[in-house]
């Protein structure tokens, strides 16, 4: 990749981190904020919203050095294992599942407390990791499959776990999905990236 879309993607990926933080904060926490946009409050409303900028400018780091570190480990991965990291990466994946639901569960369940409400959250990234890497192969090819679905689920919950610590539900829900869009646009954008580098 050429320094100029490796400048282009680290970019856009921030002003997407930041914007859809902004959006996510502000729908998180509707009924503390609300009350700034009933009364036109447009100085808060402006501060909060920086606030929000610079949180999204974080995640959207965490979210490029994910992807940069999966990245290296998948060239990795490749070289030692060949054939086998494809399901090496299936079985990588069922674990941090499973440690997601496992280690929540028995870190911050109380007695009596259902195991659904920790299954949830990881069935919604899975479903929507095999979305994703559904349009992957649609983009590229078959093999494609496979990556995109543990980049997605295993790699998404690994950079969460600043959120996971506190297990605070504002804090998981504001930190999710801008990973989740960040990791999804770096994910599309890459291989279209990597052809205009080779003209």
């Amino acid at each position: 990749m050429t320094s100029r879309n490796w400048v282009y993607l680290f970019f856009t990926t921030l002003i997407i981190g930041a914007v859809s933080t902004i959006f996510v904060g502000f729908a998180v926490e509707w009924s503390k904020y609300s009350v700034f946009f009933t009364t036109f409050n447009i100085v808060e409303i402006l501060s909060i919203a920086i606030w929000f900028i610079g949180v999204g400018f974080i995640f959207s780091l965490i979210s490029q050095a994910g992807y940069f570190a999966y990245l290296t480990v998948h060239r990795f991965g490749m070289g030692m294992f060949k054939s086998l990291w494809g399901p090496v990466q299936i079985v990588l994946t069922v674990f941090v599942l499973f440690d997601f639901i496992y280690l929540r569960y028995t870190t911050f369940a109380t007695e009596g407390d259902a195991l659904l409400p920790y299954v949830i959250p990881a069935v919604l990234i899975l479903v929507y990791g095999l979305i994703v890497a559904y349009y992957k192969v649609k983009q590229t090819n078959q093999t494609a499959f496979i990556p995109a679905l543990f980049f997605i689920s295993a790699i998404t919950i690994i950079e969460w776990v600043p959120a996971l610590r506190a297990n605070e539900r504002d804090w998981l829900l504001l930190m999710i999905f801008p990973l989740l869009i960040c990791n999804t646009w770096q994910l599309f954008i890459l291989h279209k990236l990597n052809q205009k580098s080779k003209k």
